[in-house]
């Protein structure tokens, strides 16, 4: 049997969409047991900032220390049990106790995440998962780090570094006394 050029052609184009089809579909990387990174966060509804977040599984616990535009330095520690400190120091420090119910985010918890392709974002070509239509999650193709993830409620998250196995010392940490005289709230 000889195949003439359009029959050829006719055989490719057929064939593409199974070819795609067997193409294996990326699976986010999960997050380091430890990990810092600094981000740049546009919330929709409470302007911007710049946060230090310091990923620490082992420990059980997750830490930001935000600074929001033209405001004081706030600490959120998350703790694996589902407490959170979110608290200001010096002399007019304050301190909210939360009780989420949930700890922090696994190191894969994206798995079971919808890949929906590639984009472009942040001058980045990156592999984007959905999860419960509650996160998008930007990894950059090359390197596979996180470059952005964006959240319903319309807060855009954007990793400026992300040094791997970096520690907080505790000591940087610790919540203030005046948290621990006051009543926790749950919240969700």
């Amino acid at each position: 049997m000889r195949l003439n050029l359009s029959s050829i052609i006719s055989l490719i184009i057929l064939a593409l969409p199974w070819l795609q089809f067997c193409e294996t579909v990326p699976v986010p990387t999960p997050w380091p047991e430890r990990f810092h990174a600094l981000t740049y966060k546009n919330l929709s509804s409470d302007g911007l900032q710049i946060a230090h977040q310091w990923y620490d599984w082992p420990r059980g616990r997750n830490v930001y220390i935000i600074q929001k535009q033209l405001s004081d330095l706030l600490y959120n520690v998350e703790w694996n049990n589902g407490t959170s400190f979110y608290y200001t120091l010096g002399e007019n420090g304050s301190c909210d106790v939360v009780h989420y119910g949930i700890g922090i985010p696994r190191p894969d918890f994206l798995d079971g995440a919808t890949y929906l392709g590639t984009r472009f974002t942040d001058g980045f070509l990156c592999n984007l998962w959905e999860k419960l239509d509650f996160i998008w999650y930007y990894e950059d193709v090359q390197t596979k780090k996180p470059v952005r993830w964006d959240f319903s409620d319309g807060i855009s998250v954007h990793v400026m570094t992300f040094e791997v196995g970096a520690v907080l010392h505790d000591p940087l940490i610790q919540a203030p006394s005046y948290c621990f005289n006051q009543d926790t709230y749950a919240k969700g």
